[in-house]
């Protein structure tokens, strides 16, 4: 059996998702760019009581996959149905917190003096961001430091787990923004988590690196955190014109089945132009294809969490 379009060109204004169908007429399946039947995922109820957080860590050792930009904006796409959404950034280069308008190499207090200094507490390294109800822990480049300075400390896994968990009563989601490694900061966050969602360029490459990321995934469930759960892989930068996107999209599904979200982020310049202006892509054009992609991506994100949502140890 052959899949075809949908009479349109993939990856245009008419099929901006790629969507397809088989050729089979008494089938009149409508199928998503993962050539599976799209499900429509429900308007979520805001929540009347706020916390405990769900926490959630953004993984993949491979770089420039789109963990930060997911990070951003499946937050902000979460504010908007009334969640409140608290964001980590845990990588040194500080990306999460320049994508937010703030400039990390001007602050005094980050993650770093949260992890590393005990008289720091979470409230004072806490700061607001432009998107009402999404809060941000930032880092910089001083967070490098800490992997080294950790290794001597007691229970070094847990050291994220413990100063962030003031905070989570407070907050009914928590997105930790990883660093591109398996190194300990990375394991922390698997330690703290609740679930663990993997970013992937439609990329050959991208494949390369997943095997690696699902052992240390493996590891961290049966050592350190035994209710880690694989929240699912969402499929990056995908364009929908080329045929290698298509075939690394097939590949990743017939790999990992429904672990693979439906909703697929496509490769669009207006992630790069919201980034320059330190502001969701929800925010910045609310109206994009991408703005609606993440919006669903919230949909099925929050489909997929047990009632309530935010379901905390």
């Amino acid at each position: 059996m052959t899949v075809t379009t949908n009479g349109s060109t993939p990856g245009t204004p008419d099929n901006p998702w790629g969507d397809t169908k088989t050729d089979t007429p008494s089938t009149g399946v409508n199928l998503g760019p993962t050539r599976r039947p799209r499900p429509v995922f429900p308007e979520p109820v805001p929540p009347e009581v706020h916390g405990p957080a769900r926490v959630v860590a953004m993984v993949n050792q491979k770089g420039g996959v789109g963990k930060t930009t997911t990070t951003i904006n499946l937050g902000a796409a979460l504010v908007e149905y009334g969640l409140k959404v608290l964001l980590v950034d845990f990588d040194p280069q500080g990306a999460l917190s320049v994508g937010l308008g703030i400039n990390p190499l001007q602050l005094d207090l980050t993650v770093y003096n949260l992890l590393m200094e005990r008289n720091v507490t979470a409230e004072d390294v806490l700061l607001e961001t432009g998107v009402e109800g999404l809060d941000l822990l930032p880092s910089n480049i001083d967070l490098s430091a800490a992997e080294v300075q950790l290794v001597t400390e007691v229970a070094r896994e847990q050291v994220l787990g413990r100063v962030l968990k003031p905070l989570l009563p407070h907050y009914d989601v928590c997105l930790i923004d990883c660093q591109p490694s398996l190194g300990l900061l990375t394991i922390n966050a698997l330690t703290c988590a609740h679930g663990v969602m993997v970013p992937l360029e439609c990329e050959f490459f991208a494949l390369r690196g997943v095997a690696l990321l699902m052992d240390t995934i493996s590891k961290v469930q049966e050592r350190l955190n035994d209710e880690l759960e694989i929240e699912g892989l969402l499929a990056t930068m995908y364009d929908a014109r080329t045929l290698h996107g298509r075939e690394v999209l097939a590949r990743v599904v017939e790999a990992f089945g429904d672990k693979v979200f439906h909703t697929v982020i496509n490769r669009t310049v207006r992630f790069p132009d919201a980034t320059v202006a330190g502001e969701p892509i929800t925010t910045f054009d609310p109206s994009s294809l991408g703005a609606s992609a993440y919006r669903e991506l919230a949909r099925e994100v929050l489909s997929r969490w047990p009632a309530p949502a935010t379901m905390a140890r």
